[in-house]
């Protein structure tokens, strides 16, 4: 049986449910400027990325201390999570011995 995760892979992103947000009482919005198509434009999502056809699996693995300072520093200059990184490289160099 598959060990119960207080985080699952397939659960919901927070605030999408399309309602809109509530007002706070006693808080001014009025002094607020909007926000510029531009400033809009460099904004991202926060949370987790959107899943592919098939649900990632969670693994336990054993790394190097200097190699997955590495790759977190790698992935913070990057602007991705380090897991991310991770598969992302294993995925390249799968698909490079493929091709070789």
């Amino acid at each position: 049986m598959a060990k119960a995760s207080a985080s699952s892979a397939r659960g919901g992103r927070a605030g999408r449910s399309g309602r809109p947000m509530r007002r706070r009482p006693g808080i001014d919005f009025s002094d607020i400027p909007e926000a510029s198509p531009a400033q809009l434009r460099t904004m991202r999502r926060v949370g987790r990325p959107p899943l592919g056809a098939e649900a990632r699996r969670l693994i336990a693995i054993r790394i190097d201390p200097q190699v997955l300072d590495a790759v977190r520093r790698e992935a913070k200059r990057r602007g991705l999570g380090y897991q991310s990184l991770i598969n992302d490289l294993l995925a390249k160099h799968i698909e490079r011995v493929r091709s070789a």
